[in-house]
């Protein structure tokens, strides 16, 4: 990985570190056999000077990591990893957009059956379905797109907001709820919530998934009562009133909006993401 990369970098006004040959399953805690293990970790880190890209690849394999596209003004570059194994064969590519949202630094994966080749193809792959269906019906320029808040949606970090009619049971909304897709990353936090349907899961920090009721029920008795919540998973959320975050500005949604996730989780690559905003 030479210089170009950090040239790249570099244009959008970003600092970059490359580590190579680290164990990187052991700096970031991921417990994975040696097929499974990443091969190559993005992160944002930080220093005296501030924020900086970090780019780790583990030993044993080769990586060839290109910038396809880089928007300066933006602050966005689209990354492409290719991989390889000891014996030189092709094991796997990712893409990846990093770029600056607002106030900090961000490393976003990019789903693998999306074929982008430019920042604004990463900009769009990242969009549920739903938001880009009614951004067709509603007209939205291509401009107003890209931007965080239109007439189809108004997005805050990898959340859209859709607005929805609905007529909510007011014993059932519920007040100062967090909104987290897991895995450690700092919730977004609702003035109001509710949600519908979905199916009933019961979550603790040994099963962060979730467990369903047949599930929850064939555990021990002791291992029951191991500090379990009850949620809901594939419940269709709505939110209204103020969205905060602490690293996104607030944003103030008159009337209930479906909350949609984008489409990251999606994509294998996430596996390979420190970074949590």
């Amino acid at each position: 990985m030479g210089s170009d990369l950090h040239r790249y970098f570099s244009r959008m006004g970003a600092r970059l570190k490359v580590l190579e040959g680290e164990p990187v399953g052991r700096r970031w805690g991921i417990r994975r056999s040696s097929e499974e293990a990443p091969r190559i970790v993005l992160d944002i880190r930080r220093d005296k000077h501030g924020e900086y890209f970090e780019i780790r690849t583990g030993p044993g394999s080769r990586q060839e990591i290109v910038v396809l596209n880089v928007q300066p003004r933006e602050k966005h570059l689209l990354l492409l990893s290719r991989q390889f194994g000891e014996q030189g064969q092709f094991l796997a590519k990712q893409k990846f957009l990093c770029g600056h949202d607002e106030r900090h630094w961000f490393v976003a994966a990019i789903p693998e059956n999306e074929p982008v080749s430019t920042v604004a193809g990463a900009k769009i792959a990242l969009k549920p379905e739903e938001v880009r269906t009614r951004e067709g019906l509603l007209g939205i320029s291509r401009k107003a797109s890209f931007q965080r808040r239109n007439s189809a949606f108004i997005r805050q970090g990898e959340w859209f907001f859709v607005p929805a009619a609905l007529e909510a049971d007011p014993r059932l909304v519920l007040k100062n709820e967090p909104l987290s897709r897991g895995n450690g990353r700092k919730p977004h936090w609702a003035e109001e919530c509710y949600r519908s349907g979905g199916d009933t899961v019961y979550v603790s920090t040994r099963y962060p998934s979730g467990l369903t009721a047949e599930e929850y029920q064939k555990l021990p008795a002791s291992e029951r009562n191991a500090g379990f919540n009850v949620m809901k998973r594939g419940a269709a959320v709505y939110v209204r009133g103020k969205m905060s975050h602490p690293d996104h500005e607030t944003v103030s949604l008159h009337g209930w909006h479906r909350v949609l996730m984008n489409t990251e989780n999606r994509s294998r690559a996430m596996r390979f993401l420190a970074f949590l905003d």
